[in-house]
């Protein structure tokens, strides 16, 4: 096993690679940007670095950062997800220089990263894949020939994309003209590159995922799915394990498929492969994402294995304790992701000092946070302040436990996504757990909520106009 393992992070997401070190025994250096001095991660890690002045740039900065690994004597890297999770550069580097990258191997990351070879490999191995170009589109004009074979709609997408970045929905010729040129901007701007591909638009399908796990022994296995389907603009905002739309049968035939995925690109660490599914339950490979993904935790709370800490183990030559058949879940869990910002206002970002900060609690609630009072959410990076992780035995259970924890939950200080999650959990539409990529559309209603307010806080309001009035 390791000795000391860099965390190639921040935030949460750096916390929670920390405390799966400390619970393995290994030591832990965190990296931090000047604007992150008074970060959570910094203060939980057994030593921290900080990497530089630059927010953003400071995290991406792999000579740097391998360099701060060497001579803080780590034998291993773990770069979360975000920022160079998914850059083969930066896992080639880390490799290069001796040290072990927690993580798939550069090639991996690379073949899985390009869309365009993704799609390739996958119809090699027999994997179902949505009907679209073959490789990368060279016009508008190849566009608009092939858009005319498939028929409206269709989805434009940036062959290096990921993080639901790079796409576009196309109903007729007029747009796809017009998010052509859109798409491969905005590509360009997130990914560097302006290759895009097309695919044929699955009509409101489920965003379905499976977790896997494979080791450096030949041993592949996959710790069931996630529905991922309740979502603004292709971003994630509430996952769910297992899925209410998937039949056992069909469950068992998506994992046995997820599994080829991955052992036709030798794929060695966690990584999680993407599907859509369609109201047929006709599902088609989407993509593969080479990390560990932010929604892990619902996946670890029904099947009760420590994913990062296998991330670990994996890296560290250890073969999987577990055969397929000895996994299963119990349960339901249903993630929430806590974000500074205005659901009402096209969900923009709101940075600031949290005032007050109070966690819910009780059975069945997870917290993994890297807010605290007195904090400032600085502007510069993903706005995330917590994921709140609910969960129980049956669907009934696990909504009416999401309902108490958002009510105990509080931050103060700027706007949040509670007071939407707090309306959404408490509807008569989630209660049904029928969900798919359409449910935002469906109901614009539940982004009229009323901004929740504790009764203390209301006394004191009124209190104070009391005093005014009285002229105090």
């Amino acid at each position: 096993m390791f000795k000391r393992v860099l965390v190639a992070n921040r935030g949460e997401c750096a916390i929670r690679i920390i405390r799966s070190c400390r619970e393995l025994g290994i030591e832990s250096v965190a990296i931090y940007s000047e604007a992150d001095a008074h970060a959570l991660h910094v203060k939980k890690a057994d030593r921290a670095v900080m990497i530089g002045p630059d927010p953003v740039k400071s995290y991406l900065n792999i000579h740097r950062i391998v360099n701060v690994a060497l001579d803080s004597g780590c034998d291993a890297v773990h770069p979360g997800y975000g920022f160079l999770s998914e850059n083969e550069d930066f896992a080639r580097a880390v490799t290069e220089a001796g040290i072990t990258y927690i993580g798939p191997s550069p090639d991996a990351i690379r073949d899985m990263g390009s869309k365009t070879k993704a799609r390739e490999t996958m119809i090699a191995a027999g994997v179902p894949v949505i009907p679209g170009s073959d490789g990368e589109l060279q016009s508008i004009e190849q566009a608009l020939e092939l858009a005319h074979g498939m028929g409206y709609p269709v989805m434009l997408k940036a062959a290096a994309g990921g993080g639901g970045r790079g796409i576009r929905r196309c109903d007729n010729d007029e747009q796809l003209r017009e998010y052509y040129i859109v798409t491969q901007r905005e590509a360009m701007a997130a990914f560097g590159s302006d290759v895009l591909f097309m695919e044929k638009c699955i009509i409101e399908p489920h965003h379905i995922e499976f977790q896997i796990l494979a080791d450096s022994h030949g041993h592949i296995v996959h710790l069931f799915e996630r529905d991922c389907s309740i979502q603004r603009r292709n971003q994630k905002l509430i996952e769910i394990a297992p899925s209410n739309f998937l039949t056992p049968e069909l469950r068992q035939q998506m994992g046995e498929v997820a599994i080829k995925a991955a052992r036709a690109v030798n794929y060695v660490n966690a990584g999680t492969v993407e599907f859509l599914v369609d109201k047929d339950r006709n599902f088609w490979f989407m993509e593969m994402n080479t990390r560990l993904q932010v929604e892990h935790t619902i996946t670890e709370t029904i099947t009760g294995v420590d994913i990062v800490s296998q991330q670990i183990a994996i890296a560290a030559g250890e073969p999987l304790p577990f055969t397929q058949e000895e996994l299963s879940f119990r349960g339901f869990a249903i993630e929430f992701r806590i974000n500074a910002e205005d659901p009402k206002n096209q969900f923009l970002p709101t940075p600031g000092r949290i005032t007050r900060y109070i966690s819910p609690g009780g059975m069945g609630v997870r917290v993994d946070g890297c807010v605290y009072a007195g904090y400032e959410i600085p502007p510069y990076y993903d706005s995330m302040c917590a994921k709140l992780t609910v969960s129980g035995l049956d669907w009934k259970t696990t909504v009416m436990r999401a309902q108490r924890a958002l009510g105990e939950y509080d931050i103060r200080g700027m706007k949040t996504t509670l007071p939407f999650y707090r309306t959404i959990a408490s509807s008569e539409v989630f209660m049904t757990g029928e969900f798919d990529t359409g449910f935002m559309d469906k109901h614009p209603e539940l982004l009229d909520y009323k901004a929740y307010e504790r009764r203390e806080d209301i006394a004191a309001a009124v209190a104070m106009a009391i005093a005014v009035h009285a002229g105090l």
